[in-house]
């Protein structure tokens, strides 16, 4: 189990005396820091060093956050991603959790709710419980073993990401069932503010794309209430 005390983050951040400030406050809590001004050196950092927990700006020279984060997400779905953003913009919220972000922090920000956000990820984020029957479960044409992270059709597997393993998880416990949006929102977000909800409305869709080889299986949207897995 990480430990938030040592637990390492790679900051990617070109604007230096922000940088400087994140970085001297998070090794000063204890935090091991891995420190790139741009996306391209910081995916050299996290090949090298694979931290516990990035954060990065979204506007930078080379290789913007979404870029990065993407790339990232090609063979990793397990490391949080907190984004450090100036746009306040719905559609560039949306497009960050698209792409696999986590959470975000929008500039200026205080460094208490900084650290808040990382211990919390880190705390989310371990790694899940041993492997049983109890775990993995048939949906239609799929086997979804929700400690292994897989969704399993055909013999051919697609890994999940950690929130997109938990929203299935819960999802399965209610087949055919409501699934309440809000307290889904409190356990795995923290807030069921717009932003978070409009972020779980993102991991809906995926799962939706990941189970479309089978027409039986739906995800019902239950206006204003939350959702219902119908297989």
């Amino acid at each position: 189990m990480t430990q938030t005390m040592n637990a390492s983050v790679l900051l990617i951040e070109d604007e230096w005396q922000l940088a400087q400030i994140v970085q001297d406050s998070l090794e000063m809590r204890g935090f091991r820091m891995y420190c790139a001004k741009d996306g391209r050196e910081g995916l050299r950092l996290y090949n090298e060093h694979k931290p516990d927990v990035i954060v990065l700006d979204i506007m930078m020279p080379n290789m913007d956050g979404f870029s990065f984060t993407a790339e990232v997400r090609k063979t990793d779905k397990q490391t949080p991603i907190i984004f450090l953003t100036a746009k306040s913009q719905t559609a560039d919220l949306v497009k960050g959790f698209e792409v696999g972000g986590n959470d975000y922090l929008k500039k200026p920000f205080s460094m208490d709710e900084l650290i808040v956000r990382i211990r919390s990820l880190l705390n989310r984020f371990q790694p899940a419980p041993a492997a049983s029957d109890e775990h993995t479960v048939v949906i239609g044409q799929y086997t979804f073993n929700y400690t292994k992270q897989t969704l399993t059709r055909n013999n051919i597997s697609e890994f999940l990401s950690h929130r997109e393993a938990e929203v299935l998880w819960r999802l399965c416990k209610h087949r055919n069932q409501v699934m309440e949006r809000k307290p889904i929102l409190m356990d795995l977000w923290g807030d069921d503010n717009f932003f978070n909800a409009r972020s779980m409305d993102v991991f809906i869709t995926k799962l939706r794309r990941y189970l479309k080889e089978d027409p039986r299986i739906q995800i019902v949207n239950i206006r204003g209430v939350g959702y219902k897995l119908i297989s």
